[in-house]
């Protein structure tokens, strides 16, 4: 089962993208909103692997993210397949890319990790849709043609999700 580092957002930058997951919803469409689990929040996913050791535990718990670190969401994604996910860009900052490479060190060696979330490969992203339709994709952008292009706000702190005891807690402290 997955095994996740993530960024939640700041309160006003979820509230943010949870108005535009409830805009695809009032429109019928598939939607983050649909998925009403307690651990569901805006998230910019960091690591995933299959399982996490203790050492690698400890080490998560170790890290630190700057408190007054800035989150900017920029234009829409989408990742293609026979279905597809449509997803808000995140601006790469310095800050960002380096709170992920230390992630993607303290997680080497960790069983199934995509390659995509290598230092290098990785799209970061907050996700809006999955398994939109062609069709679907083309309402959802429509849909949220009005919005912002820019969307702007914070680390609210970082988390571990927990796929297989379905449970997510906060890592480190903000500095």
């Amino acid at each position: 089962m997955v095994q996740s580092v993530e960024i939640v957002l700041d309160e006003g930058l979820d509230g943010l993208v949870r108005e535009e997951w409830a805009a695809l919803l009032d429109a019928g469409l598939p939607s983050q909103a649909r998925h009403t689990g307690e651990s569901n929040a805006p998230h910019i996913t960091l690591g995933l692997a299959s399982a996490v050791t203790p050492a690698v535990e400890q080490a998560l718990h170790g890290l630190a993210a700057p408190r007054d670190m800035a989150i900017r969401l920029g234009g829409w994604l989408v990742f293609s397949g026979r279905r597809h996910v449509l997803a808000r860009a995140v601006v790469p900052s310095a800050e960002l890319l380096s709170l992920h490479a230390q992630v993607a060190q303290a997680m080497k060696g960790l069983p199934d990790q995509p390659s995509t979330t290598a230092p290098g490969r990785w799209t970061p992203h907050v996700t809006l849709a999955r398994r939109l339709a062609p069709e679907a994709l083309a309402l959802a952008l429509e849909v949220l043609g009005g919005r912002p292009r820019h969307l702007e706000g914070g680390l609210g702190s970082l988390r571990r999700w927990d796929g297989d005891a379905r449970v997510t807690w906060h890592l480190g402290a903000t500095s």
